[in-house]
């Protein structure tokens, strides 16, 4: 119930922190990712094991930021993404010398940690609100509606947002907080209901919605700061990497034939 109240209100009032002309995109312009459907069913575990995997469209996140502009880590990042009727599936591969994480608890900051992130919004337009999930290399959820400097610039996070049904699976290919060694890196996979996301109706081929993929990679464990990868570009990274005007569009494509 919270969550279609929050979505009843949030839609209501969307109009009160419009953004300006000249750093949103237009509807049409924004970088575009085709998201391959599948008929074959799929397993969270971390592999790319099935057969319909090699026909998602695979990219790279190429670009990169630190907030507090020091050197950063520019460690390769791969990303697929497909869909059935009642799923999206991420699949994130990185490259990572150092594995790193300390947030254990739901819905904290494993965003300070190695971590998958994913921003979505149903509808092709950049509107000031999205579902947010991030997710570090051993599990720690946070999931939100995200409200982009909704009331004086502030943003606003509803934690009272629960995705039911995620299903997540990971593997490291190192050791875990240990500096003294190499290690290779780590994938996620990630399944995300459709029902997960509210009210809104549900995909099919031809739909676009608009997302932001993100990867955070810190490589010290004393260090709260970390190199952000992003799938498309923002305009103003000492903001955050929210900014729903910047993200791109996925199309949901039909079975190929």
């Amino acid at each position: 119930m919270i969550n279609k109240l929050i979505l009843t209100v949030g839609f209501a009032v969307l109009s009160i922190n419009a953004f300006s002309q000249e750093k949103k995109l237009v509807i049409g312009e924004q970088p575009l990712y085709k998201v391959a459907k599948t008929t074959e069913p799929i397993t969270v575990d971390g592999k790319m094991d099935e057969a319909a995997w090699a026909n998602a469209q695979e990219v790279s996140f190429d670009y990169f930021y630190r907030s507090d502009n020091k050197p950063m880590d520019k460690q390769k990042t791969k990303f697929r993404m497909m869909w059935d009727n009642a799923n999206m599936y991420l699949f994130y591969t990185a490259q990572d010398t150092s594995l790193t994480f300390r947030e254990t608890q739901p819905d904290a900051r494993p965003y300070l940690d190695d971590c998958a992130e994913f921003f979505v919004l149903p509808v092709p337009d950049s509107l000031n609100m999205h579902f947010g999930f991030e997710i570090n290399i051993q599990k720690a959820v946070y999931d939100y509606i995200m409200f982009w400097q909704y009331v004086n610039k502030q943003n606003i996070f509803i934690k009272q947002y629960n995705a039911d049904n995620l299903k997540i699976a990971i593997t490291t290919d190192g050791t875990i907080n240990d500096q003294k060694d190499k290690d290779k890196g780590w994938t996620m996979e990630l399944a995300i209901p459709f029902s997960a996301l509210g009210n809104f109706q549900r995909p099919r081929a031809g739909s676009k919605w608009a997302f932001q993929a993100v990867r955070q990679d810190r490589n010290l464990v004393d260090d709260r700061f970390r190199s952000t990868a992003t799938l498309f570009p923002i305009y103003d990274a000492r903001l955050d990497v929210h900014q729903p005007n910047r993200f791109g569009l996925m199309e949901f494509q039909d079975v190929k034939k």
